[in-house]
């Protein structure tokens, strides 16, 4: 049976206590001079992500992996995808695109770093599509035939978005003509986009923008119907006159596909150096207990004092709703609670020609943590 996170913590206090014991025979013996410090080594690692509120005590160290001495750096998603799959592999605990992993573990046969189910970004997106006013689109099954702009097709928002668009409205990944533009204008802040991130597979018709237009100017121009992109549009967030969202009130039709499915997606996870997790049998369990404990520490704030924190005027009225649609602990981590939105992507993949096969947890997520849970 694999270990728990507590069974975990308490083998690791169990290893320091007797560490303690043999120090201190030995000091009574006269054989060691008495020293206190660093009784139990600790690793010495080097994490990376976004300081999301939800990861903000891993940054100021008010909460920390045990038996580690870990530093955590900020970095845009992007850039770590390309550092970790085919770059420096800088750091040894980070947030990662969970696509493009499944695609550098599926047709690569990346092996280097393995997930634990901890989830730094979980994102509904249905407010990800974005239309031109003017050509007659007024329900998702209007997108078939339309020309429609992306930065990055095989990204996990990507994926997530044609897995939804099929599965609920019967709308397929060859049904539209796309384009992929040559610029993100939100690459200043995911960083620049990982090989994993634009694949493009057999069937489907793509060709590209042109050079040094991004995907904001595309839809602005009429050159598209239509966007699918993870970020806000700059020609939305100007309230260009013949922009809008597909889903007016993406609001609801978000919580009615949560209510329909029990799916709130998974966009990026973290990873592990494998040779790590395969040599502390305790690590995972720690990193996750981190992970888990600093989003704890965000909801406290959340329910306390975050409508102080946020500038939004009914941000409390807010937090309450979600609860009341999603539980309290709505941002969940572990594989149980999980099981359903990964496995979901993980057919999505498949199904759009992206994955070579179709993966399972078992596959992604080391041994040592498929049993971790928050509950």
């Amino acid at each position: 049976m694999k270990p728990s996170a507590g069974d975990a913590t308490a083998l690791l206090r169990r290893r320091e206590l007797c560490q303690l014991l043999v120090v201190g025979s030995m000091v009574a013996a006269g054989g060691l001079p008495l020293v206190l410090a660093d009784t139990h080594p600790s690793l010495v690692l080097k994490g990376a992500g976004y300081r999301f509120p939800r990861t903000e005590a891993l940054f100021n160290g008010s909460v920390s992996i045990e038996g580690t001495r870990t530093t955590f750096e900020q970095a845009a998603i992007g850039d770590i995808n390309t550092d970790t799959f085919s770059g420096n592999q800088t750091w040894d605990v980070t947030e990662i695109g969970l696509h493009p992993y499944m695609l550098a573990y599926a047709n690569q046969d990346f092996r280097d770093y393995s997930l634990l189910p901890a989830f730094p970004l979980r994102v509904f997106r249905h407010k990800s599509i974005f239309i031109r006013t003017d050509r007659g689109i007024k329900a998702p099954e209007d997108l078939k035939g339309k020309t429609i702009a992306t930065p990055g097709y095989s990204s996990t928002s990507l994926t997530w978005i044609r897995g939804i668009l099929q599965d609920e409205y019967g709308v397929k990944p060859g049904d539209i003509d796309w384009v992929t533009s040559s610029k993100d204008s939100s690459a200043g802040d995911a960083g620049k986009a990982s090989a994993q991130e634009s694949v493009v597979p057999e069937g489907v018709s793509m060709r590209s923008g042109p050079p040094g237009v991004d995907e904001s100017d595309l839809l602005a121009s009429g050159e598209v119907d239509a966007l699918f992109h993870a970020a806000v549009p700059r020609a939305f967030v100007e309230g260009h006159p013949k922009v809008d969202r597909l889903f007016e009130d993406s609001r609801a039709a978000e919580q009615a596909y949560y209510a329909k499915t029990g799916i709130f997606p998974v966009m990026h996870a973290v990873a592990v150096r494998r040779a790590l997790l395969d040599e502390h049998d305790w690590l995972a369990a720690a990193i996750f207990k981190a992970y888990s404990a600093a989003k704890q520490g965000a909801y406290r704030r959340m329910n306390r004092i975050g409508w102080a924190d946020d500038m939004l005027p009914w941000y409390a009225q807010e937090m309450e709703s979600t609860i009341k649609i999603m539980g309290t602990n709505f941002y969940s981590y572990g594989i149980p609670e999980t099981r359903k939105s990964l496995e979901t992507l993980f057919r999505y993949s498949h199904e759009q020609g992206l994955s070579s096969r179709l993966l399972t947890v078992e596959d992604i997520f080391h041994s040592s943590a498929q049993s971790l849970t928050e509950a």
